[in-house]
């Protein structure tokens, strides 16, 4: 383990492969979640059986990392099982950690398993001290994952006042909204990704060529229209191109990637304890790409030199429509 302090690199698992490929790459934690309904990347083909995440786990402990698991979707009314048994199960194989949102949950983690670390997850949206302080004095909680909406002098203050690790998003998929609490999906597809772990589910997408436009809808309702000499994104409903007021653009924001490399000196500075990589529902070759890239950035601010800028330039090649933000956290984001 590397000593303390030091900006912990959070890295994503959607897979076996993806995880052992972060461990390789350099990833001091990996998150993942189980193959089912009560975490928030609950698409077919990803996430971990209960062996398979014992194995993750072991081969984690064996190069000494960590191992968090996301159970971080809302049970149904009356039909908390799964989501408990997750937190079982978790306990039992040796987690590191769950990252949980539900109060329910909470409770039932911190009475059933005591000695179990919990983390918020940014499914909470939990963004202000005294919302975090309740979580922190009520269950325990160790660490807040923030939502995608604070600036890093927000982050700073936050920080010191909650007195608790705090982990922000480093790269990869900017979701605009109040995380645990938009229901855009969920109203053009039936299907809930703040209970079922699915947002924009690939079952109901469809692109269809009309004319000389490619257009592509989710849950029958055009999400957006592309000329043949561009790139046609993924159908999320916040990224999608709509007209309001006489006037067709991005409405909430355009499809972009999160990218903090430029900023990491000043994530450390407001006391920040992990950086978040986002992308269990990407391959391999995305999560060695990128926590090379991040690992070999921290270890350079942790030397004093600067970022390597040709390795930097190459996360834009798989950033979401080929550009990067610094999002909320210089105050450019619209």
């Amino acid at each position: 383990m590397r000593p303390l302090p030091y900006l912990e690199l959070v890295c994503p698992a959607g897979t076996p492969a993806a995880f052992k490929a972060a461990i390789e790459s350099g990833a001091d934690t990996v998150y993942c979640g189980f193959r089912d309904e009560t975490n928030a990347r609950n698409f077919p083909g990803l996430n971990f059986d209960r062996r398979e995440m014992g194995d993750a786990i072991a081969l984690a402990h064996r190069h000494e990392r960590k191992v968090l698991i996301a159970i971080n979707t809302f049970p149904k009314a009356g039909h908390p099982g799964p989501w408990r048994q997750a937190i079982d199960q978790a306990a039992e194989l040796g987690a590191d950690a769950v990252i949980l949102a539900d109060i329910g949950l909470l409770d039932y983690a911190k009475r059933t398993h005591p000695d179990l670390r919990l983390h918020l997850s940014v499914q909470a949206a939990a963004s202000n001290a005294d919302a975090i302080a309740f979580y922190r004095d009520r269950f325990g909680v160790k660490r807040v994952v923030l939502p995608r909406v604070l600036t890093v002098d927000e982050i700073g203050q936050l920080t010191r006042a909650v007195g608790i690790e705090t982990e922000v998003f480093a790269f990869g998929g900017l979701c605009v909204m109040a995380e645990g609490r938009c229901a855009l999906s969920s109203y053009l597809t039936g299907t809930s990704p703040n209970s079922q772990g699915a947002c924009a589910p690939a079952s109901h997408v469809r692109y269809d060529e009309e004319g000389d436009q490619l257009v592509s809808r989710l849950g029958g309702v055009t999400i957006n229209s592309f000329s043949k000499s561009e790139p046609a994104g993924y159908p999320t409903p916040c990224k999608g191109r709509f007209t309001a007021d006489g006037q067709t653009s991005y409405l909430f924001e355009d499809p972009v990637s999160l990218n903090t490399l430029d900023i990491l000196p000043a994530l450390k500075a407001a006391g920040v304890t992990a950086l978040k990589i986002e992308g269990r529902q990407r391959g391999k070759a995305y999560v060695t790409q990128v926590v090379s890239t991040f690992r070999a950035a921290i270890d350079a601010i942790a030397q004093g030199i600067g970022t390597n800028a040709p390795a930097a330039a190459a996360l834009r090649a798989i950033s979401e429509g080929g550009r990067e933000t610094t999002g909320a956290y210089k105050k450019s984001w619209r």
